[in-house]
């Protein structure tokens, strides 16, 4: 009964914003034009698509609101206008009753709260579409924030993700650009995002991954997770004392050097994407503060871990590759890495993927280099690439989403700021790793086990191989390649270089007629 009434609430949520016109002015059926026509007579949709997209799914709750969120990183999908009012979304959600919060958390370590924490706050500091934080401090003095989930989240969560499910297959069934804008596919990634931010526990796993890995940086604290304390709906974690990164005018009263910590921040996102190919990805202000304390005066503090993503090294190098083609005009090298990645139909021509490339990133080049936005160019490059049939990874669309918020940042906090020669280092020196030295130390050290055991075989399969006849050479010579290809990739190239030798003698042997064995 209740997801009738919720169905009827969103219907009656539909029509009151005119999304009934904007949803169906796009469905090919003519009966259905039409009947968009009549629904609209009568009200008052002056207000722009966009805007009355963002007032109604504010309007329907905390889970639509995260909905929005998650589409509005979707620009390779969405017109710009929409895609911008979806940006200014914001987690505006009243708290819940703070004994609501203490019943969940006696809950969820079955005992009182004044057995848990030596002191607790009853009054929230901060309150989101997931959960809301308490400050409270432990038995021995230490003091933590509480992350406790929303009650209900995961029921709500279910009811209106299975609406979301059906009205995406009916505009995907109906609408002329429901192929394309692949309802039900947003719908499962927003579902992913969702049950990973309602799993608190592996928010804290992911703040501990972010604190190894920038412990060396001296640039951003990372709270501590207290293991003990941490529940699936449940997060304690170290206190931090810091100015939101928002309060610009209160961070240079304080003496804070904006420029520095601008570049700061890029330079944090840039170690993080392509050193780790683990980052951060929902750093908007409100995720961003800056300690004042004495000892870590002006240092970046990072909250909020329920968003992380992940880069393999193929996407890396392919980013790396695509940034640093894009900034010489090698639009011909940004077409072929397009084909090489697979994203593009191999038959796709390389010239007119490059003509297209050309024509929607030239003009960025009419501006001055600081003012280039390394977001912009991947979302124009993704948005070029659907029209060859591409389908964009969901990391990368995370990626181009978090890069927009940091240059979106470091531009308040330093109008200046030219992101190019900040993150022109992190690529070349990316690429040098790649192919240097001391990738291939790396790779001979890591592989080095392998050697072992593979080393003392080669002996007598050579001796083997050169006794047989041609059609043994063959099964002896796949035995030996499936085994290194089990193994390793780089004692593949010698494998083939000695095989070539060893043929080389073989076939001056024939040539000579000389005898060696």
């Amino acid at each position: 009964m209740s997801r009738i009434f919720r169905g009827f609430f969103i219907v009656w949520t539909v029509l009151r914003f005119g999304l009934d016109e904007l949803v169906l002015s796009s469905f090919e059926k003519p009966w259905i034009r039409l009947l968009s026509r009549i629904v609209s007579f009568g009200r008052n949709l002056k207000a722009p698509r966009g805007e009355r997209l963002r007032q109604a799914l504010e309007h329907l709750g905390p889970i639509f609101v995260k909905f929005g969120q998650v589409l509005s990183t979707r620009r390779d999908l969405l017109p710009p206008d929409i895609s911008d009012e979806l940006a200014r979304l914001q987690d505006r959600v009243p708290p819940f009753p703070s004994a609501v919060a203490v019943a969940i958390i006696e809950k969820a370590f079955g005992k009182p709260i004044d057995r848990i924490f030596e002191s607790f706050e009853q009054t929230p500091v901060a309150s989101a579409s997931i959960a809301q934080v308490h400050f409270a401090t432990l038995p021995g003095g230490r003091e933590v924030a509480v992350k406790v989930l929303r009650p209900n989240m995961v029921a709500a969560f279910r009811k209106d993700l299975a609406l979301m499910r059906m009205m995406a297959g009916w505009i995907e069934r109906a609408s002329k650009d429901g192929k394309r804008l692949k309802p039900r596919e947003v719908v499962a990634e927003f579902d992913k995002y969702l049950h990973d931010e309602l799993d608190l526990l592996r928010e804290a796993s992911n703040a501990a991954q972010l604190r190894r890995n920038m412990q060396s940086l001296n640039l951003v604290m990372i709270p501590e997770m207290y293991w003990d304390y941490c529940m699936p709906d449940v997060m304690v974690m170290q206190r931090m004392y810091g100015v939101p990164i928002g309060q610009t005018q209160r961070l240079r009263d304080a003496g804070v050097d904006m420029k520095k910590l601008s570049r700061d921040g890029v330079t944090l996102f840039f170690t993080q994407v392509f050193r780790d190919g683990f980052f951060h990805a929902d750093m908007h202000p409100g995720n961003i503060q800056v300690s004042l304390a004495p000892e870590t005066f002006g240092r970046l503090i990072s909250l909020d871990f329920g968003i992380v993503g992940t880069l393999t090294e193929v996407d890396k190098e392919y980013l790396a590759q695509n940034f640093s083609a894009f900034f010489q005009r090698d639009y011909k090298r940004v077409a072929e890495l397009h084909i090489e990645s697979g994203w593009v139909p191999p038959a796709t021509r390389v010239d007119e993927l490059e003509s297209a490339i050309r024509a929607c990133c030239e003009p960025m080049f009419d501006r001055p280099l600081k003012e280039l936005s390394l977001g912009i160019v991947l979302m124009r490059l993704f948005q070029t690439s659907r029209r060859f049939q591409v389908e964009i990874q969901p990391q990368l669309v995370l990626l181009q989403k978090t890069l927009l918020n940091i240059e979106g940042l470091g531009r308040d906090l330093d109008p200046d700021l030219d992101l190019w020669s900040t993150a022109k280092p992190f690529l070349e020196r990316w690429m040098l790793e790649q192919v240097g030295p001391e990738k291939l130390l790396a790779q001979l050290k890591a592989e080095a086990p392998s050697y072992a055991k593979l080393l003392p075989m080669l002996p007598r399969l050579m001796a083997q191989y050169l006794k047989a006849g041609p059609p043994t050479h063959y099964i002896l010579l796949n035995e030996l390649l499936a085994e290194q290809k089990r193994t390793n990739k780089l004692l593949q190239s010698l494998i083939y270089g000695g095989l070539g030798f060893v043929l080389g003698l073989i076939f001056m042997q024939f040539v000579l007629r000389i005898r060696l064995f």
